[in-house]
């Protein structure tokens, strides 16, 4: 099992959307970057993921989701053979409330993980599995 780091803007679309949604599933598309779409086809069903919340008053992780799908081609592509890939997504736990990046930039230990890098703006990043059991803490403190 791997870990990941996937970022959404909660006016686009939240963890309150996914939990809304039949099966609470969705596909997790939209993604236009190369190397995070690399990313995406790499996962694999079972594989777990932080749900992000990026561009709004309070960036920080939201909830849990789990790949219940391999990625597959999003629809409506022109190009042959298909550029974009989404997995499907489906909520584990969304959290009381949103561990925020300034409290999790504090914690010593993380400070080497993708999402704190300078200059980092991709928006699927993978996890290492120390970083993920130390969130896992801070989330069950905060």
């Amino acid at each position: 099992m791997a870990y990941w780091l996937l970022k959404s803007e909660p006016t686009t679309f939240s963890i309150e959307d996914l939990a809304k949604l039949p099966q609470k599933t969705s596909p997790w598309d939209g993604v236009r970057n190369y190397q995070a779409r690399n990313y995406l086809k790499s996962m694999t069903v079972g594989d777990l993921a932080f749900f992000y919340y990026s561009s709004c008053k309070t960036p920080g992780i939201a909830g849990i989701v789990e790949i219940v799908k391999k990625a597959y081609p999003e629809k409506n592509q022109t190009e042959d053979p298909p550029r974009w890939f989404s997995p499907d997504v489906k909520l584990v736990q969304k959290f009381p409330s949103v561990l925020p990046l300034s409290q999790i930039k504090e914690v010593g230990s993380l400070t080497t993980m993708i999402l704190l890098r300078k200059g980092n703006r991709l928006s699927v990043t993978p996890v290492q599995q120390k970083e993920w059991e130390t969130i896992i803490k801070l989330c069950k403190h905060y």
